[in-house]
């Protein structure tokens, strides 16, 4: 049975994550402060979930990643340490992009000094936003990421350089993730998806900037989960991988699944491009197929038909607007 930290496990990611090692008999344990960004009654509600799920081998401990005496209590017993805490967001990072750097940069270095056992596996979430404004499409890991355009990017790529040191100096098993803009049940109520739903179903305008032509490399969170798993038994000492759908959906195309999805049409209200945003993002996950078995299974339509059931159930319930 594995001992797996996960911080930031009472969000999106993390809690499809607990569940899935919960169901595989593993112990888990979640540090997560609970943060306010988005409605914490949403984590709460994934939390009990995996607690109803995991009986005596979940723990919940409510804790900062910049609280040294929260992440040594967190660590302790742990062989597997998942970083998913961080604050979130290309747009929201431009604003404060001071307290961005605070949680994700120096949140993530307290974290790694409060692992003690050369044993413990180190898997840190990073993001596809590393890679800037790359103009050679697919991304592959051995592109340069030394030109980010949102502090939320830089506080990632950061993050890497941080984990490499770590690795570099006492010898921990390394693996960072670069998630491709992940969706399902459970997204954060302002990412892209999530939101898109919710105004075409409450018959709002709904944000679309640019004039639609923007790509992004959608990946559905089980296969995002499938390939943590897999980084989980990663052998190489460090290493970094795409997690990816390895395909390409523009902005008006993904806006149109959902309206069939939701059998309404969209009312869109045109805005000019954003700051920070990049025209595309398109994942080369060759090495990840190689190297840890990675495959995306669930093409974006099916995914959008998913997340959609999911939608429509939770606000009939009153969970999500």
């Amino acid at each position: 049975m594995r001992s797996v930290l996960i911080t930031g496990g009472a969000g999106f990611i993390g809690s499809h994550l607990g569940q899935r090692l919960l169901a595989a008999g593993d112990r888990v344990r979640v540090l997560d402060n609970l943060d306010a960004f988005y409605d914490v009654a949403l984590k709460r509600r994934n939390l009990a979930e995996l607690a109803a799920a995991g009986g005596d081998r979940f723990e919940f401990l409510e804790g900062d990643i910049r609280d040294a005496d929260a992440c040594r209590r967190a660590v302790a017993g742990a062989d597997t340490v998942v970083h998913l805490a961080a604050l979130a967001g290309v747009r929201p990072s431009i604003q404060d992009p001071v307290r961005y750097m605070d949680v994700n940069v120096t949140g993530t270095q307290v974290l790694l000094q409060q692992i003690e056992a050369r044993a413990t596996r180190f898997v840190f979430g990073s993001s596809s936003s590393v890679y800037g404004g790359n103009t050679k499409v697919p991304f592959a890991e051995a592109d340069p990421v030394d030109r980010p355009v949102s502090p939320y990017a830089a506080s990632k790529k950061a993050g890497e350089v941080q984990c490499f040191t770590w690795h570099h100096l006492h010898g921990n098993r390394v693996t960072c993730l670069r998630f491709f803009t992940v969706y399902g049940p459970r997204q954060r109520p302002e990412m892209a998806i999530h939101q898109f739903a919710r105004h075409i179903t409450d018959g709002t305008e709904l944000p679309f900037f640019g004039d639609g032509s923007s790509r992004r490399d959608y990946t559905y969170v089980d296969d995002i989960v499938q390939g943590i798993e897999a980084a989980m038994r990663c052998e190489r000492p460090y290493a970094i991988y795409n997690l990816g759908g390895a395909a390409t959906t523009s902005l008006a195309e993904m806006v149109h699944q959902l309206e069939r999805a939701l059998g309404k049409p969209a009312k869109k209200k045109q805005l000019p491009d954003q700051p920070g945003d990049v025209p595309i993002t398109f994942a080369d996950v060759s090495l990840a197929e190689q190297e840890l078995g990675y495959r995306c299974t669930t093409p974006l339509a099916e995914g959008i038909q998913k997340f959609c059931r999911w939608y429509l159930e939770q606000k009939r319930a009153g969970v999500v607007r």
